[in-house]
């Protein structure tokens, strides 16, 4: 009968009364946590500000180039994506080796009174700067006339 425990955990192995020990050992070194991707929710963290004339959103998005970002605004959604693809190839002799690793992650943010004009993105160091213009507030209501 097969046993329950994940082949990367070697229980039978570890001495008793350090399995703690190991397991802290094993997320710190995990290979998520190297890449700087947050392998329990596959996202990456954002800052919201809002002023009275624009919101000012800044992603950390550290080793990521900007042709593997995709912002865009639907109806007051602010959806920033990365698709990254890497391929690493080595040939020695008759050998090949080849790893190719492929993720995507994705942030939506409603922002309420966004403006879909005037939308400007920097990427610098890692942080991509979005500053979202707000509507005016003649836009932001609208009278209803009664039939």
């Amino acid at each position: 009968m097969a046993g329950l425990v994940p082949f990367n955990k070697r229980n039978n192995l570890r001495p008793r009364g350090f399995e703690n020990f190991y397991d802290v050992l094993d997320d710190f070194f995990n290979d998520s946590w190297l890449t700087g991707k947050n392998a329990s929710y596959g996202t990456f963290k954002v800052d919201v500000q809002e002023s009275e004339n624009e919101y000012s959103v800044d992603a950390e998005l550290p080793g990521v180039m900007k042709e593997e970002i995709n912002v865009r605004l639907d109806e007051g959604r602010l959806c920033i994506a990365v698709q990254r693809s890497e391929k690493h190839e080595e040939e020695q002799k008759n050998y090949i080796h080849k790893e190719i690793r492929t993720s995507s992650m994705e942030r939506v943010l409603y922002l309420q009174d966004a403006k879909s004009d005037g939308i400007k993105a920097k990427l610098d160091n890692g942080i991509l700067n979005i500053k979202v213009p707000k509507k005016d507030k003649e836009e932001r209501t609208i009278k209803i006339d009664i039939e």
